[in-house]
């Protein structure tokens, strides 16, 4: 993930976590705050109860491709925090995964699925 991506900030983060809205899971937790750019940015946060720096970094990087990967699903203008709880170091990367989508849904920052991908992409019979 580019660094312009990232909430780099210790005060920003601390802002966003004291917001209003944040969303939970068993795994994560989701904290967003709008940022007024044209961009969505991300941070992750994982405390040291999780584990050692070998585990947390890997957790870092796992949050961080999955982020990097939906940046196109996701809506504009927010800054978003993922705080990792501690069920997170048995995880997989596809409950990770699953997660994060399921909290963006429900934090309501993805995008409405295009129209061509409504339709499935098939030709009728008038276009052939």
């Amino acid at each position: 993930m580019k660094r312009q991506y990232r909430i780099r900030s210790n005060e920003r983060f601390q802002e966003i976590r004291r917001g209003d809205r944040s969303v939970a899971d068993r795994i994560l937790v989701l904290c967003l705050l709008p940022n007024g750019l044209p961009y969505s940015r991300f941070g992750f946060s994982i405390s040291k109860r999780i584990g050692n720096a070998v585990t947390r970094n890997r957790i870092k990087r796992r949050l961080r491709e999955i982020m990097r990967l939906r940046m196109g699903e996701i809506k504009t203008g927010w800054d978003v925090v993922l705080i990792a709880r501690r069920p997170i170091r048995d995880a997989s990367y596809h409950e990770m995964d699953v997660a994060c989508a399921r909290l963006l849904g429900r934090a309501h920052l993805l995008l409405p699925p295009c129209a061509d991908q409504m339709q499935g992409g098939e030709e009728t019979a008038d276009s052939a």
